[in-house]
């Protein structure tokens, strides 16, 4: 996710499901519309894969006993509490506690479920949805929501042209309120996974509050989620209150309080003393071993789905030139990033679609790894010596992906350096400002995560590459890419679509712009006695069902 897309189908039926909507649900034909809905993931049956990823299971609604408070603390930042420019995992995190959307999945699981939504119907050609919202809807001061509401959210995120502007741009030709209650979306092209993207932070409807036309990044309107921000200070303390109006009724617990650490030692010590109740985002991995052993306190796992990767910036020299490119990712050693950065809590990764998902090929495994001489052969052909060395500048950010981050950064530069051809200076930037400067394009050689917007591989390769890739300062642009994605956004079996990416990922590792590291599980730490935490494929924490015993 999100750490900035092309195009989306399918016959008037009416939803006959009353709430859940299995993602491996697939089409026969682009013409009919199963008796599911069609979301990320079902084309490729992927569902199966993530279900035994998550903590627990919890249904949407929270019941029983409403706690007072919980207390979690994180390392991680906010970039901007507005869609319309939010593209990072924490800030979407946010978003959806405090807002909702049409459709949401259903916590522990890889189905979709209504949220806004009370049902929808899908034209013939596939290119026409018709979502109904349910009635008296609110947003958390007690203002109407309407199906107007949902259009002005939309058509916002299309004039503030956004990071994840790509999410309403490149698939939606018009939306349009039919009535008060009813919104018509109508789609370019036909896609196989359009409900998913209404479960997007993007698509959210937000409060009247926010500017008609420019970022509102500390905007604390919200919009109809179950809570409602009632004190914000910027890399300090976020407090969030139950919102009496939300359409689920009330959340487990009241209040919600968010502090931000300068790092993972004192997130760790803040745990230990009882100052906080859940240490999420990020933990060392260190802190995570010593943390199993202590008592009064339970360390989560969340497998799947988050992959790390270099982002070489092809509009900014000697990127431009693949020679060099490729050097650089056959001079990586990925087993020793997995063992020295990250104790053994990641796996080498050898494309962007990550083990497991259906259509993975390790298209990179042609490079090597720690492939020195081949790293040398080809800064030689690119006119680099031991006396005319390579400069390469590193940058990362120093929190939003944990401690480690340093670790990553020096252990490539000691990789590079180890041809005696390359000379590597590294450089960081906190997350707010390094979002942009690789925005404009400043930045040569970035660090960068990804976690799923929706879990299909059009999520792991559509976000990076031409105009969607702007997050990234446009650092690679495919035109012959650009095709196969959005032709494969349009098929509707499995078998088609598999053959399509499997062509995107060996053209990807042949321009070798954006080289996969490694996949790895997330954790969390909490008190004992704090329960209701869910870690599925989203990655993201729902506040809203976690309460104290």
């Amino acid at each position: 996710m999100r750490d900035a897309k092309n195009t989306s189908r399918k016959n008037v039926v009416e939803n006959p499901l009353k709430k859940k909507l299995d993602r491996r649900t697939a089409l026969s034909t682009a013409g009919k519309v199963a008796i599911g809905v069609v979301v990320a993931g079902v084309v490729g049956g992927i569902g199966g894969y993530y279900l035994g990823s998550s903590i627990g299971r919890a249904t949407g609604r929270p019941a029983g006993r409403v706690e007072e408070q919980i207390i979690i603390g994180v390392t991680d930042k906010v970039s901007d509490i507005d869609p319309a420019n939010a593209y990072d995992f924490f800030t979407w995190e946010v978003l959806t506690n405090i807002m909702s959307g049409l459709m949401k999945y259903i916590p522990g699981t890889t189905q979709l479920e209504l949220g806004l939504a009370a049902s929808y119907t899908v034209s013939e050609d596939g290119k026409v949805y018709t979502v109904k919202l349910r009635p008296n809807l609110r947003f958390a001061d007690g203002t109407s929501l309407t199906a107007h509401d949902v259009v002005r959210s939309i058509k916002r995120v299309e004039k503030i042209e956004g990071d994840p502007a790509w999410f309403v741009l490149d698939f939606l030709e018009n939306v349009e309120a039919i009535d008060e209650q009813t919104v018509k979306f109508t789609l370019k092209e036909p896609v196989s996974f359009f409900p998913a993207l209404l479960a997007v932070p993007t698509y959210f409807p937000v409060h009247p509050a926010y500017k008609e036309d420019e970022i509102d990044s500390d905007q604390t309107a919200g919009g109809a989620g179950p809570y409602k921000i009632v004190k914000w200070v910027r890399d300090v303390e976020l407090v969030l209150e139950a919102n009496p109006y939300w359409f689920e009724g009330a959340p487990r617990t009241k209040r919600i309080v968010v502090k931000f650490y300068k790092d993972a030692s004192a997130l760790r010590m803040a745990l230990e003393a009882g100052e906080i109740d859940i240490a999420w985002r990020t933990l060392r991995p260190s802190d995570i071993q010593d943390l199993k052993k202590k008592s009064g306190i339970r360390v989560l796992e969340a497998a799947g789905s988050f992959i790390r990767y270099v982002v070489f910036n092809t509009n900014i020299p000697p990127y431009d030139d693949p020679r060099v490119r490729k050097a650089l990712a056959a001079a990586i050693d990925r087993k020793a990033i997995c063992e020295k950065v990250y104790m053994g809590t990641t796996d080498p990764l050898y494309s962007m679609i990550p083990m497991g998902m259906w259509s993975h090929k390790d298209t990179f495994k042609k490079y090597g790894d720690h492939n020195i001489d081949l790293a040398r052969k080809l800064l030689s052909e690119a006119g680099y010596s031991e006396s005319n060395k390579l400069k390469v500048e590193l940058w990362y950010t120093p929190t939003h992906y944990g401690d480690t981050e340093v670790d990553l950064a020096t252990l490539l530069k000691q990789m590079w350096e180890e041809t005696g051809m390359v000379e590597v200076d590294i450089k960081s930037a906190e997350w707010t400002t390094y979002l942009d400067y690789t925005r404009k394009g400043n930045l040569g050689v970035t660090l960068y995560g990804w976690y799923p917007d929706y879990i299909d591989p059009d999520d792991y390769t559509s976000p990076f590459v031409n105009e969607a890739g702007r997050w990234l300062g446009r650092a690679y642009v495919s035109e012959e890419l650009g095709r196969l994605l959005t032709e494969a956004r349009t098929k509707t079996s499995i078998e088609e679509r598999t053959a399509i990416y499997e062509k995107v990922q060996e053209i990807w590792a042949d321009d070798c712009v954006i080289v996969p590291l490694v996949q790895g599980r997330l954790y969390l730490a909490c008190r004992e006695g704090v329960e209701g935490i869910v870690l599925d494929p989203t990655l993201l924490l729902r506040y809203w069902l976690i309460y104290k015993k």
